[in-house]
């Protein structure tokens, strides 16, 4: 009892820091006040996190010479709805990040096993779209999670301290109506739906402002030509449309974007970054494309040399030298950050449509279905225990996963754990994904080894002290990319 006084009393002392701290991010010089914030908010986590990161966080307020992540936070400020910004500030900051973390590594230590902070589930596999190379594809429109299902996901989710769930598909919005009950049901936890947008109206975005607790990446491959190539004709042009909407709406967003062999080098570049920028894109997450599936197409992988371009562009991209105020992620290569591998509920798992619970959105294979066992049962069973026991796969963390740079490693899991295959139109052995990725894992293994003895270390991400030459590089790069792309006629 007195616990839950105590919890209430401080949720709204940080209800109300919250608020102060988006009005503090209006000012023209916001600072000082962050300054103070900070430091009140560190000693508030207790020790949930490192001091190596209020390091970090204290150089890029105090940096007189680089004021770009203050710049992006007042973009956003002043660019998203109030309401839902104060919203992602609670839910994904003390909610999730404080409160929640501190339960997790409380349930982990006791349990002897993994517990997720996020959990991405499929509401289902309906999509309004077929796009080329998508897994979901293969599926159609077969597969529909109850809302009695979703909601179990997020409640016991949350008596483990997972307040953060991402949604997949399929394409989510087609059970748009559903998912706007569970973000009401659940005004504490946050959602981040990965969506094509082509479904958001004028009645969903009022709705969406109304709860605050929905956030939306929508996905796209470029400019028109190439996206439409593998998202359908016409795709593009309605993914403007949306984006505009949810511009005029002051709605949170993403971009999500997986790059290939063919689009790494335009997904990336200053020129279709700055067209989402002008669209009130604030952050994009970064995929790299992965070969699932009977219908993947190996040679969309990339080359060593086109990953250790992702790379370096990357961090180029999150520099000091860079004047693009948008945060980029990049799922594969940021594994320096989270210490590896994140899956089999290291920090997160993924739910299908039908329920089963893997250990990544890209690994479809299964020992337990939410809607047989509870969540807590199911992060101990064979397959979840095999990532909790060999977690990370790889010391260096620019090889981090099982199944696309340790290949050998995905088939030995799956046979020692019982685990089966959740792909039911086409099933896929680990051992024919392993002939897939091994010849992408031996050519990249020499320049991942040399990679990481270059860029693998944690470091100020905000600067690029060790290799200033990098910026020069960049600068050239982007300087004949843009005149390559103008003689192709690619433009927004």
């Amino acid at each position: 009892m007195m616990s839950n006084m105590r919890e209430k009393i401080e949720s709204k002392l940080v209800s109300k820091a919250v608020n102060h701290t988006l009005e503090v991010l209006k000012q023209d010089d916001p600072r000082p006040e962050l300054r103070q914030l900070l430091n009140v908010v560190w000693r508030f986590t207790g020790g949930t996190y490192r001091d190596e990161t209020y390091d970090t966080l204290k150089a890029a307020i105090d940096d007189p010479d680089n004021d770009r992540w203050i710049r992006l936070l007042q973009r956003g400020a002043r660019n998203i709805d109030h309401n839902i910004l104060y919203k992602n500030f609670m839910n994904l900051g003390y909610w999730g990040s404080v409160r929640g973390i501190q339960k997790k590594n409380r349930l982990c230590e006791e349990q002897d096993c993994n517990i997720p902070n996020i959990i991405l589930f499929d509401p289902t596999t309906a999509c309004n779209m077929h796009c080329k190379g998508c897994w979901s594809a293969e599926y159609g429109h077969k597969w529909n999670m109850s809302y009695e299902t979703m909601h179990k996901i997020v409640k016991e989710g949350m008596e483990l301290g997972c307040y953060i769930y991402f949604m997949t598909g399929g394409e989510p919005l087609v059970k748009k109506a559903e998912i706007l009950r569970l973000a009401e049901e659940f005004p504490e936890a946050a959602f981040h739906i990965y969506t094509n947008a082509t479904l958001i109206d004028e009645e969903f975005c009022q709705e969406v402002k109304r709860l605050g607790n929905l956030s939306f990446a929508v996905s796209i491959e470029g400019f028109e030509d190439m996206n439409d190539s593998r998202r359908g004709e016409g795709s593009y042009q309605r993914i403007l449309e949306s984006l505009k909407l949810m511009k005029k709406h002051k709605l949170g967003y993403a971009a999500s974007i997986c790059y290939t062999s063919e689009n790494y080098k335009l997904v990336t570049s200053d020129e279709f970054i700055k067209s989402l920028i002008d669209l009130g894109v604030v952050h994009i997450w970064y995929f790299h494309y992965m070969p699932v599936g009977v219908n993947a197409v190996p040679k969309l992988m990339l080359t060593a040399e086109q990953r250790e371009y992702m790379i370096k562009r990357i961090r180029f991209l999150r520099s000091s030298a860079c004047d693009l105020d948008i945060f980029v992620a990049d799922f594969q290569n940021d594994g320096e950050f989270v210490g590896g591998c994140i899956a089999g509920g290291r920090n997160y798992i993924h739910i299908n449509a039908k329920g089963d619970i893997e250990p990544c959105v890209f690994i479809h294979y299964s020992n337990s279905n939410i809607n047989e066992t509870s969540l807590l049962d199911a992060m101990k069973a064979p397959l979840m225990m095999a990532y909790h026991e060999n977690q990370p796969f790889n010391d260096n963390h620019f090889r981090p996963c099982p199944m696309l740079e340790n290949p050998d490693i995905l088939p030995r899991l799956v046979k020692e754990s019982g685990a089966k295959s959740t792909d039911y139109i086409a099933p896929e052995s680990p051992e024919d994904l392993e002939a897939k990725t091994g010849p992408y894992a031996a050519q990249w293994t020499e320049t991942a080894d040399a990679m990481w003895e270059k860029f693998g270390q944690r470091q100020d991400i905000s600067k690029l002290p060790d290799y200033p030459e990098l910026v020069e590089e960049q600068k050239q790069e982007q300087e004949d990319l843009k005149q390559e792309m103008a003689k192709l006629n690619l433009h927004p």
